[in-house]
């Protein structure tokens, strides 16, 4: 894939960019060198390799430290209602606040 002038001038728009002939000739060739790159990394057969989970899994065995999963602080209604103390507006459990959408 490659990008040409019009296209990058569309770009340049869409970005609010305003681009001299120079620095979008120069911003074409930068653009275009990525999708070379993008294409080579494509061409790639990766069919068989697992992804990695971590940059060095490769290397050494990475073993992730996980916490249990355990339940905390039981959510009730008088937390709730300690929490919503400083609100201005409350009704029935939920903060009220100014209408915004018409």
């Amino acid at each position: 894939m490659s990008l040409d002038a019009p296209q990058i001038a569309k770009i340049a728009n869409l970005a609010r960019l305003a681009l001299s002939p120079e620095e979008s000739e120069r911003m074409r060739g930068q653009i275009n060198g990525f999708f070379d790159i993008v294409d080579q990394m494509n061409a790639v057969d990766t069919r068989g390799i697992e992804p990695l989970a971590h940059p060095v899994a490769n290397t050494m065995e990475i073993v992730l430290r996980l916490r249990d999963d355990v339940v905390g602080e039981p959510r009730t209604v008088e937390a709730r209602d300690h929490n919503q103390q400083s609100a201005p507006a409350v009704e029935r459990g939920l903060f009220l606040v100014p209408k915004v959408i018409e």
